[in-house]
């Protein structure tokens, strides 16, 4: 039986003290996404917002490659970690650090670009992509990297992506129709749309990714 989990606050405090706290492939010291260089190379850097930023590694690359990034997560634990390596990476100027729940949370001003890595909140993973997809100022940018749902990866354990051979549980991922489907053509031009499987060093079993970028209409 698959084990269900809430991705609230204390899931993800417990999460980040016990299962990352260091080590090869822990995600404290993991590099950003490989998917965010290549999807952000042709945007201006302006305003980002980071949602569920966790150790700030895409944080931290946005902001040494110009922009000003807003970064929440719900683990304090994840956003201490994170401001030390954005002070190591010399970008502390250009990341504001919030500790907020995602699924009450609300930015005051939308931004240039939202996007989100592997992220959970206590919601339902579709419902807290189009939550997000509201904060994305028009001519803007929404980059999603999630958890592809698919037979070959069954869930087990509560792997977030890089701890070795754990799959996401089946409520953290999702299918590349379902997240396209939630983007009205009216409203978005979905730019990328794609499913890929990759391995990471330090890590047993492949990682299922599913990649969305959509462009809000003026």
């Amino acid at each position: 039986m698959t084990e269900q989990h809430e991705f609230d606050k204390d899931y993800w405090e417990r999460h980040w003290q016990q299962t990352h706290a260091g080590g090869p492939g822990a995600m404290s010291t993991s590099p950003a996404h490989p998917y965010l260089a290549r999807e952000t190379s042709g945007l201006s850097p302006g305003s980002a917002l980071d949602a569920g930023c966790g150790a700030g590694a895409e944080a931290i690359w946005l902001a040494s490659h110009g922009w000003q990034v807003t970064a929440v997560d719900i683990a304090p634990v994840a956003l201490a970690r994170a401001a030390e390596r954005a002070a190591e990476s010399g970008v502390s100027e250009r990341v504001r650090w919030v500790a907020a729940d995602l699924t009450t949370w609300a930015p005051e001003t939308p931004f240039d670009l939202v996007t989100t890595h592997y992220a959970h909140p206590a919601m339902p993973q579709l419902a807290f992509y189009d939550r997000i997809a509201g904060w994305v100022a028009p001519g803007g940018t929404l980059l999603i990297v999630g958890h592809l749902h698919t037979s070959e990866a069954p869930a087990s354990g509560h792997g977030h992506g890089h701890g070795p051979g754990h799959h996401p549980p089946d409520e953290a991922s999702v299918t590349l129709a379902d997240i396209t489907a939630g983007l009205d053509g009216s409203t978005w031009e979905i730019v990328t749309a794609e499913e890929h499987r990759r391995t990471v060093p330090g890590r047993e079993a492949p990682l299922y990714d599913v990649v969305v970028r959509a462009t809000r209409r003026q």
